[in-house]
Formats: C-alpha cells, sequence, structure tokens
C-alpha cells in the first residue's frame, strides 16, 4: 500500500474474528461509576456490584460460547468493584488474559501491583474532554497528554503491562486526533495501544424506536442524544484516519472489521505503526496483520489479542518479514538510512504500536442497524451473549430496539 493510497477494504485483512472464535470477551462485574463521560453507553447504578459467584457464570457463559484470547473488565468503571483484584485472579486461573478497561480515577501504584499479581495482562485508561473529572473538567485534549502521561508511566514502573488508551472522538475533538497520536509516538515506549472511538447516540426526531411492535421512549438511554447540546453522529472511521494522515502520511491500516449492513465499512480499522521513539517510520501491512492472526490460532487454538510490552519494544524481528510485506520493507529502509548517518540508533529499540479506529453502530435510512460484524466487545446478559454497547437496551426493554423512519406530516406553504 503506497502512503497516500485510498483505503480500500479489498487490500485489508479482513480479520477472521467472529461470534464464536473472537480476541476479546466483555466482561461487566458493575455498573457503578466514578465519573461521568459524554457518549458513554452505560448507565451509571449505584451498588450494582456483581458477586464473584455472577461473574464466574459470566465467563462460564463465554467459555461455553466464545473462543477467547483476553478479558476485557469493563462497566461502570471495574476498579470500584470491592473484589476487583478477586475478578482479575479469576480470569487468569482460566487461562484467559484480563484487561482492565477504566477511567483511570481509582488506580493507584499499589492497586497496579495488586492486579498485576493477580494476572493482570493489560489496562485501558479512558481519557478524553468529555469526562467530568476531578480537577481536570474543561481542560483540552493537549492538556490531558499530561494525565495520559502520568498513567503510561505508572503502568512502565509496575512493568509487564500492556497500556492502552482510549477516546471518544467527537466532530470538535476530530481535528485533534493527530495530537494523541503525535504524543502517543513520543511515547511509544510505554503507550502500546491508542484506540479512537467514534460518538453515537440514538437519532431523535429522525427515527421512531420500536421494540417488538411498541414503540418505546428513549429518554431513560444515556446515550440518547441531548437536545441541549446536538452532535454529529456519523463520524466515520475513514474520517479518523484521514485527520491522522494529515500529520502522519506513513500511517497506513492493515486490517477491519466490516458493518453488517455494509461490507465496505470499517468498523474496526486496526494500524500497526512502527516507531524509534523520533517519528512514525511506517506501517505493518496486512500480510503480517494476517500471519500473527493465523499462526497464534494454529499454535494456539485463538486468534491474537493483546500482546506483552516486551513484543511491541520488539519490532526490530519484524523486519525480516519485509520479504512478504511491503510497508516493513519501506520501515526497513528508512529505519537503515538513519543508521547510516547516525550509527547510535542501531542501539535504540523499535516500537510498535497499534492504533484502532471504532466506528459504532450506524444506522441506515431505512432503520437497518450496521453492527460490528465479528464484534469483539460481546458481553453476557442472562446466559447469552449481546452487544455491550446496547446492552441497556436490553436491561431497559428486555432487547434491543428497532429504528423506523419517522413520519412527519408535511406542512402546507
Amino acid at each position: 500500500m503506497s502512503e497516500v493510497e485510498p483505503l480500500d477494504h479489498r487490500k485489508l485483512y479482513r480479520l477472521p474474528w467472529s461470534l464464536p472464535d473472537n480476541v476479546i470477551a466483555w466482561l461487566e462485574p458493575t455498573k457503578q461509576c466514578n465519573i461521568h463521560c459524554e457518549g458513554c453507553y452505560s448507565a451509571n447504578v449505584k451498588g450494582s456490584h456483581k458477586t464473584l459467584d455472577a461473574i464466574r457464570s459470566d465467563l462460564d457463559v463465554f467459555e461455553k460460547f466464545r473462543q477467547t484470547d483476553a478479558v476485557s473488565v469493563a462497566g461502570g468503571d471495574p476498579l470500584t468493584h470491592p473484589e476487583i483484584v478477586q475478578v482479575v485472579a479469576e480470569i487468569a486461573r482460566r487461562g484467559l488474559k484480563p484487561v482492565v478497561n477504566t477511567n483511570g480515577l481509582a488506580m493507584t501504584p499499589e492497586l497496579l501491583r495488586e492486579l498485576k499479581a493477580a494476572g493482570l495482562e493489560g489496562v485501558t485508561f479512558h481519557i478524553d474532554t468529555s469526562q467530568k473529572r476531578p480537577g481536570w473538567t474543561d481542560k483540552s485534549e493537549l492538556e490531558l497528554n499530561e494525565l495520559r502521561l502520568s498513567y503510561a508511566e505508572m503502568t512502565a514502573a509496575v512493568g509487564g503491562i500492556s497500556c492502552a488508551f482510549n477516546a471518544t472522538v467527537f466532530e470538535h475533538t476530530l481535528p485533534l486526533v493527530p495530537d494523541i497520536v503525535a504524543w502517543g509516538q513520543k511515547h511509544a515506549d510505554k503507550v502500546h495501544v491508542l484506540v479512537f472511538i467514534a460518538f453515537r447516540s440514538t437519532l431523535e426526531g429522525a427515527y421512531d424506536y420500536y421494540v417488538g411492535g411498541d414503540k418505546v421512549d428513549t429518554k431513560p438511554l444515556v446515550y440518547r442524544e441531548e437536545e441541549k447540546r446536538p452532535q454529529r453522529t456519523s463520524i466515520s472511521a475513514r474520517e479518523v484516519v484521514a485527520a491522522i494522515r494529515s500529520r502522519f502520511p506513513r500511517f497506513a491500516p492493515a486490517a477491519y472489521l466490516n458493518g453488517t449492513e455494509r461490507p465496505d465499512d470499517f468498523k474496526w480499522l486496526m494500524t500497526l505503526a512502527v516507531s524509534d521513539g523520533e517519528e512514525m517510520l511506517g506501517s505493518v501491512g496486512p500480510k503480517v496483520a494476517e500471519l500473527s492472526q493465523v499462526v497464534n490460532h494454529l499454535v494456539h487454538g485463538r486468534y491474537l489479542g493483546y500482546v506483552s510490552p516486551r513484543v511491541h519494544r520488539g519490532a526490530k524481528k519484524l523486519l525480516a518479514l519485509g520479504a512478504i510485506d511491503p510497508g516493513l520493507r519501506a520501515v526497513a529502509r528508512r529505519w537503515a538510512a538513519k543508521v547510516a548517518r547516525r550509527p547510535r540508533l542501531a542501539l535504540r529499540p523499535l516500537h510498535l504500536q497499534s492504533v484502532m479506529v471504532i466506528q459504532p453502530v450506524d444506522v441506515l435510512p431505512d432503520g437497518r442497524a450496521s453492527m460490528c460484524d465479528g464484534c469483539p466487545d460481546m458481553t453476557v446478559h442472562r446466559g447469552e451473549l449481546v452487544w455491550s454497547c446496547r446492552l441497556e437496551e436490553h436491561l431497559r426493554y428486555g432487547q434491543t430496539m428497532r429504528a423506523v423512519p419517522a413520519k412527519r406530516e408535511k406542512v402546507e406553504a
């Protein structure tokens, strides 16, 4: 793939993840949270902590229906659960990789060490300007990089834990995405994954919503569009990538998940960027992305999700695969040219950083919902797998809603 070539799903690797064979399971031990984030899919319910027995039952459902590599422990904020260390230990005991998804407010070095001792493999910190975070409200995305770095350094000090950051992308923050990528590249030795999630909400006025044959009121849903502050809900993964490429033309996605209704949608769009700590040298291509998934499944019986920091800082080893991957060949050429000018650079590691762009549910003009085909973030509700981003609908109405284009009477001129 050339550096300026438009995104074409036919030239990328379609990730092989499916409902029963995936990289992640999404566990929600609580719906309680300690801050408010605009755009969150989950209601904040105090005192909603599940018992360890209930959590074990959810894990049993995953093991019954879903072959997986890692378990994302989410919520709510899972660190509000009084037995979060035991939850992580239970996941690890089953031979799965526990990954905690948190806003970080309750994270301390002591707790992080406890979680690591229990088997924690990764932590994902959600930090963006939509949050009502004590001491950081009204800070810009650039100012929040200071907070991000404090968590990255905390995680690096404990060691051996994959460190990720995610952020919801709104129309007004879309131009700032390259700034977060630039920060991540600067700290690629500590920041292993970046995730950008396009904002979505219900589309009031354009659609009516039904459960079965009954029209429902969407006001109880936290992702209902706020009338006082309407937001654009059509931000696409292509737009996010275009924003990143405006600063980093070598940024080239390698793999994707499509939509259930649109095969050329990029619902999950993965880029594996290679950095020397000074600049982005290029991106891993589709062939190596495919090889990593196929070989891991062949050897371990599961697709590859989270990897250790040791793998992220070992990108030099990938350069040998340039024989089958044009992206890595370009990285090797740039790296060799820099080393020729500055031989001491040869002693530095090359870092592999995963950048994921997620385009959640899209409601098509006829009301169909295009979901992530092969979505990793499936969770458990009453013994069945459901989309975590629509769990609230099951809790409120017993099933997911159906959108129907609203009929409005024409006003005579």
